[in-house]
């Protein structure tokens, strides 16, 4: 990885989604609400990427995103300022923390 490029592997398959009681919502609604941020793994990271490890989980908007196949796995490749969080254990030092990096 060069620079400030972060390469992330989604956490689940577009498409279908169970809300959290359990209804079933289907891709086409999804889409009808607008824009919806999605969490996914850093695997690799830039030299000059300063907030995120492999590791960490982020973040992003999947609007904005440049998908590429490596050895037939997909992956994201992003700016680190694409990035909207980062979720993170090493952010849980103290005791008012939640592990999130806004």
């Amino acid at each position: 990885m060069l620079h400030d490029r972060v390469l992330v592997r989604q956490d689940s398959a577009e498409g279908e989604r169970r809300s959290g009681g359990g209804i079933l919502i289907p891709a086409t609604a999804t889409a009808a609400v607008g824009r919806r941020l999605a969490w996914a793994e850093v695997v690799a990271v830039g030299q000059n990427v300063r907030a995120v490890e492999p590791g960490d989980r982020v973040l992003y908007d999947p609007e904005d995103r440049a998908e590429v196949e490596v050895r037939g796995v997909a992956y994201v490749l992003m700016r680190e300022r694409d990035l909207h969080a980062v979720a993170a254990d090493r952010f849980e030092g103290s005791e008012d923390s939640t592990g999130l990096y806004l």
